[in-house]
């Protein structure tokens, strides 16, 4: 089966059907309406192999994340979603895999109305790269900067998840271990299905003054987000959202507190949104959550200065995270 073939089977279907596409796939570039007053909003992720999964990952899973993660930086810009473009570097053609990796993919892509409008094939290290593009209106897409001092700072969902669900994904490999439990196999589809928060990205417009999507750790994320300000923050450990599941899998593994507390600061990979506004729409900012059905947690507060410090009944978490924060280029 020749590039053109790939392309004709498998990728030419993908996606949603959107009337402001005037060319897709099959041209040398897409043509593409931008609608009236609003700001094109872009963002591209890649997945690769031994980084950002491990090797053999389930294909409909890699096919659902390449997207999800992308999603999620249009959420966190107040944006909504609309065209995508995909670079799929595989080492060989196996139809099967392709067929599950589109079967993960084409869901996510049709219920936000994305539609994939061209890309790359080519043969190497398996790397998937997705390019999406999104729409706001002029002047109101959120930002990192704009947080000010007595703002409080907010997360969505329960950070951690994913991280410890990355966790016993990598021991499930292992066939020696037993079977996850139910909370276990809960968190590692947390890891492999994360859930971007479209809806409420675009509902935190006028609301948020600042917001970021958490991917590097929420640690990490809301102090580049406070950087971004020009503000300083503190986060309250025991007001983090955590989950059951979590909890439950940390009696079972016999985790402390401060454990739980590390992944859900620093664990990354759970595609939340973290964001600031006054403490005034406290109540607006809830209503929008009960009507989506988001659960988003009140965790801190801007201050003035720079950097992010975490209050905590353990002296020693502080220093834990500044040792466990995550960077691509670190040392």
């Amino acid at each position: 089966m020749d590039e053109s073939e790939l392309i004709r089977r498998f990728f030419a279907p993908l996606g949603a059907r959107r009337a402001d596409v005037s060319l897709g796939i099959g041209d040398d570039a897409a043509l593409l309406r931008l609608p009236a007053g609003s700001e094109l909003v872009l963002s591209t992720d890649a997945l690769v192999e031994g980084v950002h999964f491990l090797p053999h990952a389930a294909p409909r899973s890699l096919g659902h994340r390449a997207l999800a993660v992308n999603l999620s930086d249009i959420a966190a810009m107040g944006a909504a979603p609309s065209w995508m473009l995909l670079s799929l570097i595989l080492p060989e053609v196996q139809q099967t895999w392709l067929s599950q990796f589109c079967a993960g993919l084409a869901p996510l892509a049709e219920r936000h109305a994305v539609a994939l409008v061209g890309g790359n094939l080519a043969r190497g290290p398996l790397s998937i790269t997705v390019e999406l593009a999104g729409v706001v209106p002029a002047g109101q897409a959120l930002k990192r900067q704009g947080a000010r001092p007595g703002d409080a700072i907010y997360v969505s969902g329960t950070p951690g998840d994913a991280a410890a669900g990355r966790l016993m994904q990598a021991r499930e490999a292992d066939a020696s271990v037993r079977s996850p439990g139910v909370f276990t196999r809960a968190l590692i589809e947390r890891f492999e299905y994360p859930t971007p928060r479209v809806s409420l990205g675009e509902g935190l417009r006028g609301l948020a003054s600042a917001c970021i999507d958490v991917s590097d750790g929420l640690h990490t994320d809301a102090r580049r987000m406070l950087t971004a300000s020009g503000c300083a923050g503190q986060i309250d450990a025991a007001l983090l959202p955590l989950s059951d599941p979590l909890r439950s899998l940390a009696r079972q593994e016999g985790w402390s507190t401060t454990q739980m507390l590390l992944l859900a600061l620093s664990g990354g990979e759970d595609y939340e949104l973290c964001f600031c506004a006054p403490p005034a729409r406290e109540s607006a900012l809830q209503a929008l959550a009960a009507t989506l059905g988001e659960r988003i947690t009140r965790i801190g507060a801007v201050t003035a200065g720079a950097g992010i410090s975490v209050t905590s009944s353990n002296p020693d978490l502080p220093r834990l995270l500044e040792s466990a924060t995550f960077d691509h280029f670190g040392r």
